[in-house]
C-alpha cells in the first residue's frame, strides 16, 4: 500500500442519511493496495471511493454499521426469488474496470432521479475508475440495452459493493437487489467468505433493506467485532 495522506479527521457537516444530525468521517488517501490490506481495513470498517478511503466518526452515533453476508450460507427468500426469476432474462457481465459515456449517464441521471444530485464527469471518473485495488465492475443489458452499473472491490476473502446505479425507468426489475444477489452468486463461484453491502442504518429506509439479507454480520464499533446470525 502507498500511503498518499495520512488519517484525518473531517469537521462535522449535515447528515445525508439521518435528520437533525452531523457527521464526520476518518479518511485518508492510498494506493496500491493488494487484497490482504483491503481485507484488514474493511473487517474495521472502512469503505472506499477511489483512492479515498474512509469510516464515520461521529461521536456518540454510531447508526452506520457494517454488515456483510456470509456468503456460503446465504439462503435467497421469497421476495428474492421474485426478484431472481422477473430477472432471468437480463444478461450480467462480471469484467474488469472499464468507462463509457453511457455508464456515466445512467450514474448521472440515477444521481438526479434518485437524489436530486447534480454530478460531475471528471469526479465520478475518480471516484470509480482509480484503480487504487483489486476491483472490477458489473453490467446488467435488458433487451441488449445497458440498464445498470455495478462497482465492485475484491480482497482476499470478499467481495465488497462499492456503488450501484441504474436506469431508473427500470425500476419494476429491483435491480438494486439483482445486483446484491448476483454478486453473492459470483463471490460463491470464487469461493469468498463475505461479501460486503456497505453501511445499515436501521432508520433510513435507502440503507434499512440491507438487513433482508440473511445470514448477515454487523460490526460493533464499540468492541471492534463482528456478531453473526444463524442460517435461516
Amino acid at each position: 500500500m502507498i500511503l498518499i495522506q495520512k488519517p484525518q479527521i473531517s469537521t462535522f457537516s449535515p447528515c445525508a442519511y439521518l435528520p437533525d444530525r452531523e457527521w464526520r468521517f476518518e479518511y485518508f488517501f492510498a494506493m496500491d493496495l493488494n487484497e490482504g490490506e483491503l481485507e484488514a481495513l474493511l473487517a474495521r470498517g472502512w469503505r472506499k471511493f477511489g483512492a479515498y478511503f474512509f469510516r464515520p466518526q461521529c461521536g456518540e452515533c454510531r447508526e452506520c454499521i457494517p454488515i456483510r453476508v456470509s456468503v456460503s450460507e446465504f439462503s435467497a427468500g421469497r421476495s428474492h426469488r421474485r426478484i431472481l426469476k422477473k430477472g432471468s432474462d437480463i444478461a450480467v457481465k462480471f469484467g474488469p474496470l472499464e468507462y463509457r459515456d453511457e455508464i456515466y449517464e445512467i450514474y448521472r441521471i440515477h444521481s438526479l432521479e434518485r437524489f436530486g444530485r447534480e454530478t460531475d464527469r471528471d469526479e465520478f471518473i475518480t471516484s470509480f475508475y482509480t484503480r487504487s485495488c483489486p476491483s472490477l465492475q458489473s453490467e446488467y443489458f435488458i433487451n441488449e440495452k445497458l440498464a445498470a452499473v455495478g462497482f465492485l472491490d475484491k480482497s482476499g476473502e470478499a467481495l465488497s459493493s462499492v456503488y450501484f446505479v441504474f436506469d431508473t425507468s427500470y425500476g419494476e426489475y429491483r435491480l438494486g437487489s439483482l445486483s446484491i444477489l448476483k454478486e453473492i452468486e459470483l463471490a460463491l463461484t470464487m469461493n469468498l467468505k463475505y461479501y460486503y453491502l456497505g453501511y445499515y442504518i436501521r432508520d433510513n429506509h435507502s440503507m434499512a433493506y440491507k438487513d433482508l439479507f440473511h445470514p448477515n454480520e454487523k460490526y460493533d464499533w464499540l468492541k471492534n467485532t463482528w456478531s453473526g446470525e444463524k442460517s435461516r
